[in-house]
């Protein structure tokens, strides 16, 4: 039996302990062959059999984003990109193009703009948007996500008034003379807009999410964990999937809220064809806008620490009914408060309904200490993180400041995570950080902050292929290069283990098969 298609002369990492290199791959329908040496796949290779010549390029199991927030990430493709504009002028020219585009009355939503580039060295008003659309509402997002810049109708829409007094967790910035805001909303307040923004339509829904797809395929990401709001966004998944639409992989995550509208019957564990529904639970907020739920309050602000979004009882109830009906938890808990309350929750669940392979997770798990890293350890709880999100903590959000150095020793412990065994998983979060698992390896392997806290590149290879496959419960099928699963590959135009470390993030996809076949190709 010939394959249909092979790669050879490449070097192939393969994330497979017991043959971890190799130089060839053979590929029938949707699977790996045989995985070898030039000679050996060479026997393979028939009349009509496809054979790519890798030059030497690196190939690597299928990359995996395992917190992504596609839906997000569409919109955030048919909004005006910002980050060139070198000034409020160049930003204002951008909105009027747009509007000349569009309707009177349609919304104009941007991002990536920065104020340290401007000329004008300031932060733009709900004047300068304005002026450039007064009969449009326009809502711009900073480079940093959390911090945007609305106009006048956008304001009025939103019900934001010199009155309006800023959230729990953000702020309404306003003109100290006048008392009016000034249209910058930093944190939580920057809800207050996006909130009342109009949903699109099931048609725009569905263009934009094939486009967010076809972007993250051409990141060499061949599975994501697609963590979607609502039970629209669901149906469209599954149009999109059972039209074969989507060219990956996808495990769901839905909202806590969905449990209402889903049948929780149980689901068969055993069936491999089965991909469970992961449920995400928010415990607490973030470290930015000071509502991760902490034991001790803020260093900067002794007067909080933070927010627990469901009281012990209801956490509780909550994850056992998840667990009970046999989904996926996917627990959201930053601060130490918040992530024990979690472990209480699961450890309940697991006492009263044991179950050996859960594979629950932890996203983020932000502040931790020892006997927290201990519990996680023993209950077999799987950690997931966004390296470039780590990152931001401590250069954008002052993570030092706020929680005093003691704690932010172990903010994101990485190597202290994997040394204890602890299985780590990472994502992007998308499009809050950039969507490349290249620049979020070089995030983990460069951390400046604590930099004892760095991993190999190889150590972080496993976070992006084998570790996501197998909280998913896919490890039998993919995220290794291995005779017999998936041919769900990635080629690297270099080795990321013999670059300057520093230069990871620079490495180019050259080509993303799923199941054999080629979504991208540069």
């Amino acid at each position: 039996m010939f394959a249909d298609l092979v790669l050879n002369n490449g070097n192939i990492l393969t994330m497979n302990s017991i043959q971890p290199s190799a130089e060839a791959i053979a590929i029938k329908n949707d699977r790996i062959m045989k995985v070898g040496t030039n000679t050996e796949i060479s026997s393979l290779i028939g009349e009509v059999t496809k054979v790519i010549n890798l030059q030497e390029k690196t190939v690597v199991p299928g990359l995996t984003d395992s917190h992504i927030h596609v839906g997000d990430f569409g919109k955030f493709l048919t909004w005006l990109d910002l980050n060139d504009a070198d000034s409020i002028k160049a930003v204002q020219q951008k909105i009027r193009e747009r509007a000349q585009k569009i309707p009177e009355g349609r919304w104009i939503i941007g991002s990536g703009w920065n104020h340290a580039s401007f000329a004008e060295q300031r932060y733009p008003t709900f004047r300068d948007l304005d002026e450039a659309s007064p009969d449009n509402p326009v809502i711009l997002y900073h480079q940093w996500g959390r911090v945007c810049v609305a106009n006048s109708k956008a304001l009025e829409s939103a019900g934001v008034t010199k009155d309006t007094v800023s959230p729990f967790g953000g702020t309404i910035e306003k003109d100290s003379g006048t008392g009016e805001p000034t249209g910058i909303l930093r944190e939580n307040a920057t809800d207050l807009v996006w909130t009342i923004i109009p949903e699109p339509s099931e048609e725009e829904i569905i263009e934009s999410a094939g486009l967010a797809c076809q972007k993250i395929v051409e990141a060499g990401v061949t599975s994501i964990h697609w963590i979607f709001t609502s039970a629209t966004e669901l149906a469209i998944i599954q149009k999109l999937q059972a039209e074969n639409r989507l060219p990956l992989r996808v495990f769901l995550i839905a909202p806590a809220t969905i449990l209402d509208q889903l049948d929780a019957s149980p689901m068969d564990l055993d069936d491999e064809t089965e991909k469970p529904l992961g449920i995400k639970v928010f415990v607490d907020g973030s470290l930015a806008a000071r509502t991760a739920a902490l034991t001790e309050p803020y260093v900067d602000d002794q007067t909080t620490k933070g927010q627990l979004l469901y009281s012990r009882e209801e956490l509780n109830t909550l994850v056992a009914r998840a667990h009970k009906a046999k989904f996926r938890l996917v627990i959201h808990a930053m601060g130490d408060k918040a992530i024990s309350m979690a472990l209480d929750a699961i450890e309940k669940a697991l006492r009263e309904v044991p179950r050996k392979d859960h594979r629950y997770r932890l996203e983020h798990a932000s502040v931790l200490n020892g006997e927290l890293i201990g519990r996680i350890k023993e209950l077999g709880v799987i950690v997931s993180v966004q390296p470039k999100c780590v990152i931001s903590e401590f250069a954008v959000w002052s993570a030092v400041e706020r929680l005093g150095s003691e704690r932010a020793q172990l903010l994101y412990p990485l190597k202290t995570l994997i040394k204890e065994g602890i299985r780590v998983i990472s994502g992007s979060d998308c499009p809050m950080e950039p969507l490349s698992p290249l620049q979020g390896i070089q995030a983990a392997v460069t951390r400046q902050y604590y930099p004892e806290e760095q991993i190999t590149v190889e150590e972080a290879l496993l976070m992006y292929t084998t570790n996501p496959a197998y909280s998913s419960f896919e490890d039998s099928t993919k995220g290794s290069i291995k005779e017999g699963k998936l041919a769900d590959l990635t080629v690297l135009s270099n080795d990321p283990r013999s670059v300057p470390s520093n230069e990871i993030g620079d490495i180019t996809v050259n080509l993303t098969l799923v199941g054999g076949k080629i979504v991208y190709q540069k």
